[in-house]
């Protein structure tokens, strides 16, 4: 059955999609690989902001103790932070600043997480943790400007809900954290934006304790903030994990989920954000290397922006150790791109996206069309999955439009009654364009040689077609089949044709003459 597309637009895509994106810890950002990575999410994407992990721990020496005349003082030093933030700024984006995790010199134990040991206890004197909010908060806004710093949004904390990231869970103990922390943050300035409490899935019982909590304290919250993936239990292998998926659509309901446990509270109609979200939570599972992984994420991307704010996609980058140096190139990692920049299939989602247009014409359950202000139709089509627990993916998915162009072709021109107009096709699926499946072609190469790498380089390209469809009645007839777990961005253009009237295609190689013409040299 062909679906015919509405000539109007039925909605505006929200661009929450692009809002954010996730990061490995706030220091690997002083690396070469994580700079040139970013640099080409940028350029071909193009975020708004960034967030992770690790402002305020040890590897980025803010919160400095020394001893003068037998006194212990504290020196706060933004060496490290400055040259981040400098070089995010540089690139178009813009920090989501997540205060965390706790300096070992105020924490009040030793608990750790990650590879990296970030402190997960509360401070052990919370006037010097408010001291050492104020002091970065104030830096950012003495060096960047205060209108510029109102556009970060500065959020307490990790998923506090989880013992890994907050020691015993201690929801009362979070609490207070926030209280101190907001109100540190708006000591520094009133109209910065400030909220939490970043909760993981599976925590939506800690919604009404926060609001509670900040009405009755009168705490400031300009947003909320929670997680959201969709895998099952871990199912441990060496250096990686394999788990079971939910359906796409337990992503989007997680997304719902703060606005509908918040209602009737004083929080109700904050902004929310999804400072995380990806199929699985764990940063060595293969699924992220994925066309799956793509095709999965693409309704989520497609109607996301009508539940939350924001949706930051956890990571940009492969550059992330939180569980150790990765042992292989394609190891399972959060990333859109591996190390050396080599794009998966995710990235090709939201390179897709970054070319759609704002006015929504048709939105279907394997397809998004949309137009441009110049006429230009762009059509994001997808091979739906559902989960784990669906049958297994045919190998070929019918999509069948009825698409509205305009007719561009003047009056009297070649081209044919109505015109046409002008088709490109960029896909990626399970054999096109899929750097992870010429990787394990290549025989799974650890740490490829530099000829392997330009290999997986130029494998990881969508593959292109182009051609023309007639325009009848104002209209395109657009047929596609796709691959299995395919996602494919159609652009059509209207076309004026201004092929003039002596041009004969078929004499290039002299072979034909056009009837009543005599033969040159006769």
């Amino acid at each position: 059955m062909r679906i015919e597309v509405p000539d109007h637009a039925v909605a505006t895509l929200p661009d929450a999609w692009r809002a954010c994106v996730g990061t490995g810890r706030f220091d690997l950002a002083l690396r070469q690989d994580y700079q040139d990575s970013l640099a080409l999410v940028q350029q071909e994407i193009g975020f708004r902001h960034i967030r992770g992990h690790g402002l305020l721990s040890d590897g980025v020496g803010v919160h400095r103790r020394y001893e003068d005349g037998g006194e212990r003082r504290t020196l706060h030093a933004f060496t490290y932070v400055d040259q981040v933030v400098d070089a995010y700024l540089d690139l178009g984006i813009k920090p989501f600043v997540e205060l965390g995790f706790m300096p070992a010199a105020l924490a009040s134990g030793d608990q750790t997480v990650f590879w990296w040991h970030g402190n997960v206890t509360p401070p052990a004197d919370h006037g010097e943790w408010a001291d050492l909010v104020r002091a970065v908060v104030g830096h950012l806004v003495a060096r960047y400007g205060t209108d510029e710093v109102r556009t970060w949004p500065i959020e307490v904390w990790n998923e506090p809900n989880l013992t890994n990231f907050w020691a015993g869970a201690d929801q009362g103990a979070y609490h207070r954290l926030f209280e101190v922390s907001a109100h540190a943050v708006k000591d520094v300035d009133a109209d910065l934006q400030v909220g939490g409490p970043a909760l993981s899935p599976g925590a939506d019982v800690w919604w009404a304790p926060f609001a509670d909590y900040v009405t009755d304290r009168d705490v400031p919250v300009d947003f909320v903030s929670r997680h959201a993936y969709t895998s099952g239990p871990a199912q441990h292998v060496p250096f990686g994990t394999y788990q079971t998926l939910r359906p796409p659509s337990a992503l989007l309901e997680q997304f719902a989920a703060p606005r509908r446990h918040l209602e009737g509270t004083s929080l109700a109609g904050k902004p929310v954000h999804i400072t995380e979200f990806n199929t699985s939570y764990r940063p060595d599972n293969p699924v992220h290397d994925t066309a799956y992984n793509a095709a999965y994420l693409a309704p989520v991307l497609a109607r996301g922006g009508d539940e939350v704010s924001s949706m930051s996609y956890w990571t940009f980058s492969d550059t992330f150790e939180e569980e150790g140096v990765p042992t292989a190139l394609f190891h399972g990692g959060f990333g859109m791109l591996t190390h050396r920049q080599i794009r998966k299939p995710t990235f090709h989602l939201y390179a897709f996206f970054a070319r759609l247009g704002r006015e929504v014409l048709a939105r279907g359950e394997d397809h998004l069309v949309t137009r441009h202000p110049d006429g230009r139709i762009a059509v994001l089509a997808w091979q739906p999955v559902g989960g784990s627990d669906d049958a297994e993916e045919p190998e070929r998915h019918e999509v069948r439009l009825s698409v509205p162009i305009a007719e561009a072709r003047p009056a009297g021109s070649g081209g044919g009654a109505g015109g046409t107009a002008f088709v490109l096709r960029r896909s990626v699926n399970e054999t096109e364009g899929n750097a992870w499946a010429a990787w394990c072609e290549l025989g799974r190469p650890r740490f490829p040689t530099r000829r392997q790498l330009d290999l997986l380089r130029e494998s990881a390209e969508p593959v292109r077609r182009h051609g023309s469809l007639p325009v009848s009645g104002g209209r395109v007839a657009l047929d596609l089949t796709l691959g299995r777990h395919e996602v494919s961005l159609v652009e059509i253009d209207p076309v004026v044709d201004e092929t003039p009237a002596w041009i004969e295609d078929a004499r290039i190689l002299g072979r034909v003459a056009s009837v009543g013409s005599s033969a040159v040299g006769e």
